[in-house]
């Protein structure tokens, strides 16, 4: 049951800009950090393409925010949303936002508002700038709260599946260099080969394991995560893993002890 000193939210959805079968992963995500007490989805609802929100705004009380196109082949959700986003922070001064959209023309918003002390937690598609998903205190991309069929199947079962697949496909022959992979759905794990070829991310990991490590060279997770916090936006699921600890041990250049545990910890395997 919500509390009076939980923090409060206020969700602002740019509905030009991001699809309505998502609200449900949104608004389950958003009520982990506290209680989402405003609601509004903005855009031109006289057009078409936006029909299958109406449903949605009504089964999850969100108030539907009308905006006119101003001039012909630009719509004007992107400022009436701003406008609100500044009205909401002076006024009922909300702990944290939620902002659903991929359009980079937030990211002044964002900055602004988490320099008056508010969070802001970010949904967009995978093309969105990285100027925008850096801004927000956490970004996480819809693929990466899309679960397939009807929503039962995890990830790691999804994980299984596809190396089943990859099993059952034809392989290649001795001889071969390079052979046809089959297609993976969206959504799985980034393999731990990728990982090891992702420079920027090995870096910034190994970078805060080395700022919170002690003199054994050991470091807890949870300042490595708030290390990571406070430079830019970064979200382990969008890699596909549930956790930090888990990305940290699929890339498999990190120790770790006490796993599973609150005091989980990793130290660098290169460390001496």
């Amino acid at each position: 049951m919500p509390t009076d000193d939980q923090p409060r939210i206020a969700l602002l959805i740019d509905a030009d800009n991001a699809p309505a079968e998502m609200i449900d992963e949104i608004l389950t995500e958003l009520s982990t950090f506290g209680v989402i007490n405003t609601r509004r989805a903005y855009g031109n609802w006289t057009k078409p393409g936006l029909q299958g929100w109406q449903s949605k705004l009504l089964q999850y009380a969100i108030r539907p925010m009308q905006q006119f196109d101003y001039s012909k082949g630009k719509n004007a959700t992107d400022m009436a949303m701003t406008v609100d986003a500044m009205e909401l922070l002076y006024t009922d001064a909300p702990n944290a936002y939620g902002i659903v959209s991929s359009d980079a023309d937030f990211t002044p918003l964002v900055l602004h508002l988490r320099a008056k002390g508010a969070a802001v937690y970010g949904f967009g598609a995978e093309q969105t700038p990285k100027a925008f998903v850096n801004a927000c205190s956490r970004f996480l991309y819809f693929d990466a709260l899309v679960e397939l069929g009807d929503g039962i199947t995890s990830r790691h079962d999804r994980r299984e599946q596809a190396d089943a697949l990859a099993a059952a496909a034809p392989q290649p022959g001795e001889n071969s260099k390079t052979s046809a992979k089959p297609a993976l759905p969206c959504g799985l794990r980034v393999t731990t080969h990728e990982l090891q070829k992702d420079r920027q991310l090995l870096g910034m990991l190994h970078d805060a394991v080395k700022a919170s490590q002690d003199e054994t060279g050991w470091a807890r997770v949870a300042a490595v995560g708030t290390h990571i916090g406070n430079k830019l936006s970064f979200d382990a699921r969008n890699y596909g893993y549930s956790s930090l600890t888990k990305l940290m041990a699929a890339t498999q250049a990190f120790e770790l002890r006490e796993e599973g545990t609150p005091r989980v910890a990793v130290r660098d395997k290169s460390w001496t």
